[in-house]
């Protein structure tokens, strides 16, 4: 009996890690890349250094704030896929018309992975990194936030839950999304 060689990841998939801060989005695409051979980066990484300040002082990010970054991240995409890699990326992606930057970026279908979890779970993790994002601004987050839609490609993953659970749950999503 011969191995099976998992599907190859298709070139045009490109995912979205989104949610509150302290939902684990990069600890879930950094799963993710693993498991599906995905190129990844971290959303956060892209933040112009007036946005961390802003962040780090307790201010919450206004659309002006956000556009230079998610015209970054929508950048690194469009350049991913360009070179025919398979992409995921954090982004918090809160509104929909940050998502729909991210999703005019390439001509193919992005698939948004929303982790979600309690305030309670959410709040603690906070606490317990070392982040520019402080705590203060968990509430703010969760005040913008806007589900998706039933137009847009994806679905929402409990945090709450143990992280292998989580990472499964992504993974299947994604597969499923993009069969």
């Amino acid at each position: 009996m011969g191995v099976t060689e998992p599907a190859a990841t298709p070139s045009h998939l490109h995912v979205v890690v989104m949610g509150v801060s302290g939902t684990g989005k990069s600890t879930v695409a950094r799963a993710l890349s693993t498991e599906l051979d995905l190129v990844m980066t971290d959303g956060d990484d892209h933040h112009p250094v007036a946005n961390i300040a802003k962040m780090a002082s307790g201010t919450p990010l206004d659309d002006a704030d956000r556009a230079r970054w998610l015209a970054a991240l929508a950048r690194w995409t469009e350049e991913r896929h360009a070179a025919d890699e398979p992409t995921v990326l954090t982004c918090s992606a809160l509104r929909r018309r940050y998502r729909d930057v991210l999703r005019a970026a390439v001509p193919e279908p992005t698939i948004f992975v929303h982790l979600a979890g309690s305030t309670e779970v959410l709040a603690g993790r906070m606490a317990d990194r070392s982040h520019f994002m402080p705590p203060t601004l968990l509430d703010s987050q969760l005040r913008t936030l806007e589900p998706l839609e039933d137009d847009e490609i994806g679905g929402m993953v409990d945090t709450d839950l143990a992280l292998d659970s989580v990472v499964r749950d992504a993974v299947t999503l994604v597969q499923r999304a993009s069969a």
